[in-house]
């Protein structure tokens, strides 16, 4: 059931990716196609619970010019200082956050600057969450 979830919602974000490149005249859908060669995009999501099977939320981030996300100007910031190294981000290490366990999974793959970028982390809460990743899994408005 889960990979239905995820299948439609990675299909819903190709879709938009696709009727956001037709949309554009012929120069702007040639920017668009160095932009997409650029690898300056990254799909993300946030699953609550320790399992794929959690509340699950995504989108479609473009940075080129910052697209597709609530927070995405802000993220795009965010993920240009780091590199796009989803890891080495650090949005608030001042933070203090409850330790109540009520587990936030991450994950992203996509481009950034032609390199391939995937990666998965679980946090305690949506506190650390927040704290470690700033706005780039912000996803809710």
């Amino acid at each position: 059931m889960t990979y239905f979830k995820q299948a439609t919602a990675v299909r819903g974000a190709l879709l938009a990716a696709a009727a956001l490149v037709a949309a554009c005249p012929a120069p702007a859908a040639q920017a668009a196609a160095r932009d997409a060669h650029s690898g300056n995009w990254l799909y993300l999501t946030v699953t609550r619970g320790d399992t794929r099977s959690g509340d699950m939320r995504g989108t479609l981030l473009l940075c080129d010019p910052p697209l597709g996300h609530a927070h995405a100007a802000e993220a795009c910031a965010e993920l240009e200082a780091a590199d796009g190294d989803i890891g080495s981000l650090r949005a608030n290490a001042d933070a203090v956050c409850p330790m109540i366990y009520a587990p936030v999974t991450v994950r992203v793959f996509g481009q950034w600057h032609g390199r391939t970028v995937q990666n998965e982390k679980t946090f305690s809460n949506s506190c650390a969450m927040e704290a470690g990743t700033g706005e780039v899994f912000r996803l809710d408005d």
